[in-house]
């Protein structure tokens, strides 16, 4: 009964089959604040990953960042516990680690003083 079926399957389903599908994997990642305290230093691993194929994205609260193997895909979103400065981004990219070094946002204080009976 089993080479009936097998002989009955549409070769359209045999070409996905075949076709390996990728692994989706977060990437490592660690971020520090840099020795000055005046921002954050960031390492991303993406084992195996050309440069070509990293991207990533950035706006003062979040880090967006993908690669690609021939068998994996890496992508992970994550938050930034301070405000950041995207613009002033410094990176590289060497044997599957890519680093950032990404400054802190100044602050604005819209405050007043408030007296105390």
């Amino acid at each position: 009964m089993t080479e009936s079926l097998d002989k009955e399957k549409p070769k359209e389903i045999e070409k996905e089959e075949s076709k390996p599908s990728k692994l989706i994997a977060y990437p490592q990642i660690c971020a520090v604040e840099n020795d000055d305290s005046t921002g954050f230093d960031i390492e991303v691993f993406l084992p195996g990953v050309d440069k070509d194929t990293v991207k990533l994205k950035m706006d003062s609260e979040y880090i967006q960042v993908s690669g690609e193997t021939d068998t994996v895909k890496y992508t992970g979103f994550y938050s930034l516990c301070c405000p950041v400065e995207p613009k002033k981004a410094k990176t590289t990219y060497k044997e599957g680690l890519l680093k950032i070094h990404v400054p802190y946002r100044e602050i604005e204080m819209h405050t007043i003083d408030i007296k105390i009976d």
